[in-house]
């Protein structure tokens, strides 16, 4: 599946994508996993990427990269969701390592954290990222901290 990347901070999504971008997390997490408080003050402090087949198609996969200092001391990857029709593409695996790319262009060298559904660990354990935390729920899902730690530079 090929995807189109787009990446803007907040202020600069339009009201169009950051519709497209909360309907598809209100789908996944609210309407399949029950209900929680999902835009939160973090998204006025991050970037914002959204994956489309088209141009102008539906929204297929978003994520955000919260500035460092905002949840946690490094920059952190969350609100991860892939449409339900896009699982088993591979989309997700391409979704995050397109976060940790843009990780590494904005703030080089840094390690970059996760809140993770404990379920997700193997997932992002074949990204790179550690589990460094036990288990503990948030919005009544088990959930773990996990590191991702740059490669050593040559």
């Amino acid at each position: 599946m090929t995807v189109q990347w787009s990446w803007a901070r907040f202020d600069d999504l339009g009201v169009h994508a950051l519709h497209d971008a909360l309907a598809l997390r209100c789908r996944v997490f609210i309407l399949e996993q029950g209900p929680y408080q999902d835009p939160d003050g973090a998204d006025k402090h991050a970037w914002h990427l959204l994956g489309r087949a088209q141009p102008q198609g539906p929204l297929l996969a978003t994520l955000r990269v919260v500035d460092p200092g905002v949840n946690y001391a490094e920059p952190s990857i969350g609100r991860v969701v892939c449409a339900p029709e896009a699982r088993g593409s591979g989309l997700g695996r391409a979704l995050v390592a397109e976060g940790l790319a843009q990780c590494q262009r904005v703030w080089p060298g840094r390690p970059v954290r996760i809140s993770a559904q404990a379920h997700l660990q193997r997932l992002y354990g074949s990204l790179g990222f550690a589990t460094v935390s036990d288990p503990y729920l948030e919005d009544d899902i088990p959930h773990v901290e996990m590191l991702w730690s740059p490669p050593p530079q040559a």
